[in-house]
């Protein structure tokens, strides 16, 4: 018995719901197990490399392994060290948050701000919830060290696994061979995404770091971290990183030294970010700017903040499975895909029939 379309098209978007809303309920497992798998991706070629100098399989991944793990404990250290001096240093400046609230009310007062307004406003922009706020985030760094261990114990056995998943795929190619390679797509789509991300978000964070530390603005090395961080974010991590270092250099330096430090930060990450960095991205993800920033918002609600900054990845693999393997639904590509890939996909396909008043004739052999 062959079923409505309708009600086959009803059918997929209930196991659709019923698939996201498992997803979301198990976000504590699934996040950071796509968060290790990607890691695992991006530097594997590291230990392919390792692999080429002669050093044997459990030398190269014992190496690479250290690394990941070196590098992930130095960036917890600094947020850890940075949040902590955060938190003693915020109280230190009341008064000058005092005084800066004292002539945004005036000024609005002169507006014609009534004063209920007024003092309605002041009393959400209380200093001390702000400081509740930061030692809160401090003491719940605690309960991270979990998943963070967790985090590391995955990335272990999936770096010695790793060394296995050219066979694997193999396996896989002789069976069912459009899985694998949709899936080296994936891979391949995943660590040029990740790599470029990596090294714009260094060199962006970097020269933030140095720019902040001329200009006087406290604990710059954690907003250089913070700005290296939400790069993975796309078009919402500029601001995420741009908002606590103005914060921080209006209480310092008033006015004035937010507007320097707003201008700089905008044009250096507008620069970096905004015009060479997508040349070097280009289109290789294969997904339109607009999916993107839907993909965003869908996977930050579904995963929380490793949703989003995974959302990139997470849209790939969603598409490696759902339009990559299946030759009959391709067709999405010219959607879901960016102009540059739309036109890459129609000319492997060739033009289509009726362009020149003629019937596109077969192709010669069997």
């Amino acid at each position: 018995m062959v079923l409505p379309r309708t009600l086959v098209i009803l059918l997929e978007l209930a196991a659709a719901v019923v698939i996201v809303a498992g997803i979301q309920a198990a976000a504590w497992l699934v996040g950071p197990v796509f968060l290790a798998l990607v890691i695992v991706i991006t530097v594997h070629p590291v230990q392919a490399r390792l692999r080429g100098w002669g050093l044997p399989a459990w030398a190269s991944t014992t190496l690479l392994v250290l690394a990941v793990y070196g590098v992930l404990l130095v960036l917890a250290g600094v947020v850890v060290v940075s949040i902590a001096r955060l938190a003693t240093l915020l109280p230190s400046y009341a008064a000058e948050f005092s005084s800066l609230l004292g002539s945004v009310t005036a000024e609005l007062a002169r507006f014609g701000v009534g004063a209920d307004q007024l003092r309605a406003l002041a009393g959400t922009l209380d200093y001390g919830r702000l400081v509740g706020v930061v030692s809160g985030l401090l003491l719940g760094l605690t309960s991270l060290l979990g998943n963070l261990v967790f985090l590391l114990s995955l990335l272990l056995f999936l770096s010695i696994e790793a060394s296995g998943a050219a066979d694997r795929l193999a396996w896989i190619a002789r069976d069912r061979a459009p899985i694998a390679t949709a899936l080296t797509g994936f891979v391949g789509s995943t660590r040029r995404y990740m790599g470029v991300n990596t090294v714009f978000g260094l060199l962006t964070g970097l020269v933030d770091t140095v720019m902040l530390g001329l200009l006087g603005v406290p604990l710059a090395v954690l907003w250089g971290l913070l700005v290296f961080i939400t790069n993975y974010i796309p078009y919402v991590g500029f601001w995420i990183g741009l908002v606590p270092p103005v914060l921080l250099a209006l209480l310092t330096g008033g006015w004035q030294l937010a507007g320097i430090v707003l201008a700089l930060y905008t044009v250096v990450n507008f620069v970096l970010t905004s015009v060479i960095q997508p040349k070097y991205v280009g289109d290789a993800v294969g997904i339109s700017v607009s999916l993107t920033l839907v993909a965003l918002v869908f996977w930050g609600w579904v995963l929380g903040v490793i949703g989003a900054v995974l959302a990139v990845p997470l849209t790939l693999f969603a598409k490696s499975l759902l339009v990559d393997i299946d030759p009959k639904v391709r067709w999405t590509d010219a959607i879901l895909g960016s102009t540059t890939t739309a036109r890459l996909s129609a000319a492997a396909v060739g033009p289509p029939p009726g362009d020149d008043g003629r019937p596109t004739p077969p192709p010669d052999g069997p």
